[in-house]
């Protein structure tokens, strides 16, 4: 009788190891010749590790339908303020970004052992909690909010604390899609208006252009400039932090780079503001008023955001190099 193989159950699949020539009775050679090793691994047929995942995403979906359902007007009414409020056109990308993200580190969360906890739905249950009170009393902000308290909430208590943990980073850009309350909103908007007010003053008069200011009006000879909320930078800082928050995400590891280059966003967007108010005061000074207005006007938008966005590639270079002359210094 001849040992066609021997086939050894393991954690790790079955083993099957092959002979040639090797009799029952020993009538060959001990040392008999191994032809083959094969191995088979069976975490990709095991019908436990394959459907592990089936259940949550499943019942994902199906939950996902009742919030839609749900935040069917607090969505709709967030779309109109993205598609109506220049300050907030960035969050119809946001949402993408997320979708982007988490299929490019699919392979990370579904790697996390799933361990369902029931504070989830304790956090589910405070969302809509949430979604009332902002319901009854008017408030935008805090109906929109419960919407990432219930995702959190949703994936905590389909898939567990470490899976929340993974995904927790997607999850909280989602912020930057909705608007600020209006006190927050204004209480940051005077502020950044008399800032960049003082810029745009200093380097007129620095131009030779006699510029005087008081509160956010800069009177000049034959001109006068009122710089609104739209001026003061605020509109471009919400789409700054959000872009800062993506860039650092994706290509810097340093985490105190992160925070430093997120902050800096907000002189980024002082300075770049009122480096258009400057413009315009130079070209309604050097030029005509009317040339201050209309096309120039329009086109400096969208090349203040430019400005910025190259002051912050420029700020992240800066924040590399001495990063790396102090790893000098260390060495040293």
């Amino acid at each position: 009788m001849r040992i066609r193989g021997i086939v050894l159950i393991g954690s790790g699949g079955y083993h099957t190891l092959k002979f040639g020539r090797a009799e029952l009775l020993g009538s060959e050679p001990a040392n008999a010749n191994l032809v083959s090793t094969k191995v088979i691994n069976t975490e990709a047929r095991n019908p436990e590790s394959v459907g592990s995942w089936k259940e949550p995403l499943l019942a994902g979906l199906l939950l996902s339908g009742l919030v839609v359902a749900l935040y069917g007007p607090v969505l709709k009414l967030l779309v109109l303020d993205w598609w109506q409020d220049p300050n907030y056109g960035h969050g119809f990308f946001v949402p993408l970004f997320v979708g982007y993200i988490l299929w490019q580190e699919r392979s990370r969360w579904r790697a996390v052992s799933r361990q369902t906890s029931n504070w989830g739905l304790l956090a589910m249950l405070g969302a809509i909690g949430l979604l009332m009170v902002g319901s009854l009393g008017a408030e935008l902000f805090t109906s929109r909010l419960s919407l990432l308290v219930l995702l959190g909430g949703m994936v905590l208590f389909l898939a567990g604390w470490k899976t929340l943990r993974v995904v927790s980073f997607p999850l909280g850009f989602l912020f930057f899609m909705i608007p600020l309350p209006a006190i927050i909103y204004n209480e940051v908007t005077l502020p950044m208006q008399l800032l960049a007010s003082r810029f745009a003053v200093h380097s007129l008069q620095i131009l030779q252009v006699p510029a005087l200011r008081e509160g956010n009006l800069i009177f000049l000879p034959n001109y006068t400039l009122e710089v609104v909320e739209a001026c003061s930078g605020i509109r471009s800082l919400m789409s700054l932090l959000a872009l800062a928050v993506a860039y650092g995400y994706w290509i810097q590891e340093r985490s105190w780079m992160r925070i430093t280059l997120v902050i800096m966003m907000a002189p980024i967007a002082i300075i770049s503001n009122g480096l258009r108010i400057v413009g315009t005061g130079v070209m309604a000074y050097r030029v005509t008023p009317k040339a201050a207005e209309g096309f120039f006007h329009l086109f400096s938008g969208w090349l203040v955001f430019l400005c910025a966005l190259l002051f912050m590639l420029l700020a992240h270079w800066l924040l590399r190099r001495l990063a790396h002359i102090g790893k000098g210094w260390r060495d040293a």
